[in-house]
Order: C-alpha cells, then structure tokens, then sequence
C-alpha cells in the first residue's frame, strides 16, 4: 500500500482544516446534529424497506439502466480525456467539501462536479454535454462527478451517511497492468477487494465501510454517481426528508458556494 508522509506543508493544512471543521460544526446548529444522530435509527429502516435488499455490492443486473449507461462509456471516457489535459485546474474534493479533509489531502484526489445533491453545475455539465445526456437513464441520480485519483493515493477506511442513496461508479480510466510488487488499482467495500473494468459499473452501498487505493503510476478515473435506492413506504418518505434535511444543510450549501466560486473563476480565466 501506498501512503507518503505528508511534509510540514499538508501537516499545517490538514490542522487548519481540522480547526475550521470544528468552527463548522459549532455554527450548525442543534438540528444539524440531531439529524446526524438519527442517521443509525434511519438506515436500519431503510435496510428493512428497501427493495433490493441490503448487500454491500450489488449485482448489476438488479438496475436494468446500467447497460444503457456503460453504453456510452466511450464517449464520456473521451469528455474526460479531455478535461484531464487540463488537471491541475480541477479542484480537489476537499476544496470542494472541506468536510473531506480527513479523507482527501493534498492534491492528489480531484473532482469535477456535474450535480451534487440535486444541484446541477451548468457550465460543467456544457464541457461534458454527452455525459450529461448519459446520466439521463439513471433513474433518482443526485450526485454526479468525475473521480480522479492521481497515483499513489490512498483513501482511508470510512462510511457513507444515508441507505436512501447507492453509489455506483462508472470505469473509464483504470491503470494496467498491476505494477510488480504492489496490488495495483482497488478498492474495499465491506473488506473485500473489488477492481474496476473500464465501461463496466460497480455499484455498492458506501454505508458499508470502503476504502481506495491507487499503487500504480498512472491516474485512475471514474464516474462517481449516487442514485436513490428503490424503497417501499414508509422508508421512501422518510429516507426523502432525510436527504431534504441534508440538501439544505450546511454541509452541502457550502459545497455549492465552492463549486459556484470555482465556476466564476474558470470564467475569468476563460474571458482573459
């Protein structure tokens, strides 16, 4: 496994994000911190109602939508191919969610947002527009973005928040052969060892512990998509005004502020 010493630069960083963090967490407030403590009673619900049941992995062929979208993994691998010359101007996750920062560091974990949580970044979604019409087959999609890990990341072990949401990624750039040595491109869900295909998805309940590497020499892509799990009332209401309450939080008001401030910047660039 592959995990570099951080320098005294990413040392300071991560204990100011830890600091700002805490700031966060003290200004949200009572009802943030309730919903947060419900989570563990709400997703045992869910677990109970959902429609297709509760592994850690799922078999593809419980989503009938898959097939149309690997269908169009070419197209959407090219769209990224062509984001990527341009790498160091995507930002990291954690520039994007600051709550992040116990799992993304440094520069070595990007990501380029089409939607999050319902909200679309439009001019993300211009520069990809045959992903964007891709994403049109996937039935409850709130999330959608590119993935992309540079060599030699590791994301530590850590879980999801809300059963009412499924994770699948979509392969498109995935490093072969496996470097002599190491175990190469993977990652854990529920400590079993899974490896992407390019064009293929693997979709799992990120509820379940999971964790990433990346010990090769080349960058790994994905398409990274959250979708609502299929569930059968009353877990669909109550899962709905759980992601509601999440929506609106600050968590993700403030992830839509940094994706907005890093479009107005692109902009600028672009008009200069």
């Amino acid at each position: 496994m592959t995990e570099g010493k951080m320098n005294e630069g990413e040392t300071g960083q991560q204990l100011a994000m830890q600091a700002q963090a805490g700031q966060r967490e003290k200004k949200r407030g009572p009802v943030f911190r309730a919903v947060k403590r419900l989570r563990l009673w709400l997703n045992r619900i869910l677990a109970a109602h959902s429609e297709v049941g509760d592994p850690a992995v799922f078999d593809n062929d419980v989503f009938p939508w898959i097939g149309d979208l690997e269908g169009h993994w070419p197209a959407i691998r090219a769209e990224v191919e062509a984001l990527l010359s341009k790498r160091e101007e995507i930002p990291t996750f954690h520039d994007v969610s600051p709550d992040q920062y116990e799992i993304s560091k440094g520069e070595q974990w990007r990501s380029f947002f089409l939607c999050g949580f319902g909200y679309n970044v439009p001019t993300n979604c211009a520069r990809c527009l045959q992903t964007t019409l891709a994403l049109e087959c996937v039935p409850g999609l709130t999330t959608a973005f590119f993935s992309i890990l540079a060599p030699g990341t590791h994301i530590p072990r850590h879980q999801g928040v809300s059963k009412r949401l499924i994770n699948c990624h979509l392969a498109l750039i995935v490093p072969r052969p496996i470097p002599p040595g190491t175990e190469g491109c993977r990652i854990a869900v529920d400590d079993k060892i899974f490896r992407w295909e390019e064009g293929r998805c693997l979709v799992f309940d990120d509820t379940y512990p999971h964790e990433v590497w990346n010990d090769t020499e080349h960058t790994r892509v994905v398409l990274f998509l959250q979708f609502k799990r299929p569930l059968r009332q009353p877990g669909k209401v109550l899962g709905d005004l759980f992601l509601a309450a999440v929506r609106y939080s600050p968590y993700v008001q403030e992830a839509r502020r940094n994706i907005a401030d890093w479009e107005a910047a692109q902009q600028r660039i672009e008009q200069d």
